[in-house]
């Protein structure tokens, strides 16, 4: 494939600048001051210290709007009541239930090389996007042609507003009639969580738009009456992002018995999960023959086989030719996820191999995720980055990229993080040479 207009440029900054974009005392003002949120600056510091990247990733404007079209062929496929079928048919009996919401803060993962991009995966409790708002807060240019790319400041407080209104838009769904009034942000032993101080981001935006929020352990609600509570407090919605996601731990009994009895709208949901984030759709989503089966159109069976890496479920049958390729493939859990668990093929070894086949694993071809050279141009040093854009109900609200070494993300790279993602203009005239502050 050839390049789309615009991706040279991305490549080539990507590869060549050398500029901070991130301005810390921007970032403590964003935190603190900005958002009132007092030490907060503080805690990510010493929570998450590899949270924020240094610098920005450039995406041209033709591989972004390439990653929307993949984003909408994929909700195509999952609105068709064959595809719906044939996925619900092998899930869980709690995962049938339609709740009518949608589920909040999908995250589509793409690698971006230097002529194509790839799907590798789609999660329904996608973390970082308060973080990222923040993030967009605290940029700055180093020439004019960059300065053209920043996120704008309407953008952003737009985002935050969107946020409000798609959890309305859950409630709504849900058929719900009388105002919403409290959200509860749901995780195990939230304030030992890597990302906690995202959790308070939200819960600042939620109360400073007039709900109750409560940050709370799934083990601190209760089913009373039909109403979910914490304490003396009726939860309307749960911000749901625990990563047990068929709600099957012990810890999880009341937000189970919440969700089959309706007593709250829960957000993400098992529904979701198994219709979206089960890596075996991904490989339905990649195979030509399933995809006529259910009578994808011609034009969304394009997008999907070129922009999704093949994927198939690993089956004893197949045992021997996946290990003849595996130096080409990469292995990952069905229920996956943040990389856990999850396997480059070349290396691994005869005991990974037998603790593969006796799970429940995909196996997909390698598609190398983007470069961005990071450090000083003296002592350059190479990062891998993924992209994620954040949607709801088949829109993007926001893209952002993740640096990091190693194998998966992992946030404990230095100079890694999330990353801005600065989009080039297909008629950009950008280089290296014209940034003026690179890193002293």
């Amino acid at each position: 494939m050839t390049n789309e207009p615009g991706d040279d440029g991305a490549m080539l900054l990507n590869k060549g600048c050398f500029c901070i974009s991130l301005d810390r005392a921007a970032l403590h003002h964003a935190l603190e001051t900005e958002l009132g949120n007092p030490g907060l600056f503080q805690l990510v510091a010493e929570r998450c210290p590899y949270v924020f990247a240094a610098r920005p990733v450039f995406v041209s404007h033709a591989h972004a709007k390439r990653m929307e079209s993949v984003i909408a062929a994929v909700e195509s496929v999952v609105a068709m009541p064959a595809y719906r079928d044939t996925v619900l048919a092998g899930a869980p009996m709690i995962a049938r239930r339609n709740p009518g919401a949608k589920g909040v803060f999908f995250g589509y993962d793409f690698h971006i090389g230097e002529h194509d991009i790839g799907l590798i995966e789609i999660n329904t409790n996608a973390g970082g996007a308060m973080l990222n708002a923040v993030l967009a807060r605290a940029q700055r240019a180093c020439c004019r042609a960059v300065e053209e790319m920043l996120p704008d400041p309407g953008a952003v407080a737009s985002f935050e507003r969107g946020i409000i209104a798609m959890f309305q838009r859950e409630w709504a769904l849900s058929g719900r009639t009388a105002p919403l009034r409290s959200i509860a942000i749901v995780d195990r032993a939230p304030a030992q969580q890597y990302l906690y101080p995202e959790f308070l981001l939200f819960q600042q935006l939620f109360q400073k738009n007039g709900l109750h929020a409560i940050i709370a352990d799934p083990e601190e609600l209760a089913l009373h009456d039909g109403v979910l509570m914490h304490g003396a407090t009726p939860i309307d919605v749960v911000y749901n992002r625990l990563t047990d996601f068929m709600l099957e731990d012990p810890s999880s009994a009341a937000l189970r018995d919440a969700w089959l009895h309706d007593a709250a709208v829960i957000t993400p949901h098992p529904h979701a999960h198994a219709l979206y984030a089960d890596k075996r759709n991904l490989a339905l989503l990649s195979d030509p023959a399933a995809l006529d089966a259910l009578g994808v159109s011609q034009t969304v069976r394009e997008t999907l086989l070129a922009s999704i890496p093949r994927t198939e479920i690993v089956m004893p049958d197949k045992a021997d030719r996946l290990w003849s390729e595996r130096r080409r493939l990469f292995f990952k859990p069905t229920a996956g996820y943040g990389g856990r668990a999850a396997y480059r093929g070349d290396k691994i070894t005869r005991r990974v191999w037998e603790d593969i086949l006796a799970g429940d694993y995909v196996a997909q071809s390698v598609v190398a995720p983007g470069e961005r050279v990071m450090g000083r141009e003296d002592t350059p040093q190479t990062l891998k980055f993924d992209v994620r854009d954040y949607a709801y109900d088949g829109k993007v609200q926001w893209m952002a990229a993740r640096l990091y070494q190693g194998q998966t993300t992992n946030f404990r790279t230095p100079g890694g993080g999330f990353a801005p993602v600065y989009r080039i203009p297909d008629s950009a005239n950008c280089c290296p040479d014209s940034c003026s502050c690179a890193d002293a």
